[in-house]
């Protein structure tokens, strides 16, 4: 579950230069991405984002088959493609 905000400088790094690199595409494949849009910043954006205890964009939480948050490999700011994708691969073992 990524959230991110049209405003998040980092979260267009992680689109531009993490999330186009095809080895992390490869390590992502079969994954269910989904992304939370909290470029509003309005009342239910910051609901959310307390929800899960996050101070805001960007911020990834990966969750297992079982629906449940792989929490010690939840993550915040910017993460270069290659740290990225060990960092997916592990998340989802």
């Amino acid at each position: 579950l990524d959230f991110y905000a049209d405003w998040c400088i980092s979260c267009k790094e992680m689109e531009k230069y993490t999330f186009s690199d095809p080895g992390v595409q490869k390590a992502l494949q079969g994954v269910v991405l989904l992304k939370a849009d909290v470029t509003l910043n309005d009342a239910t954006d910051k609901a959310l984002l307390k929800h899960f205890g996050l101070i805001g964009p960007p911020s990834i939480m990966f969750f297992g088959p079982d629906g449940e948050e792989r929490r010690a490999w939840r993550m915040v700011g910017y993460m270069p493609a290659e740290e990225f994708r060990e960092h997916a691969t592990q998340a989802f073992r």
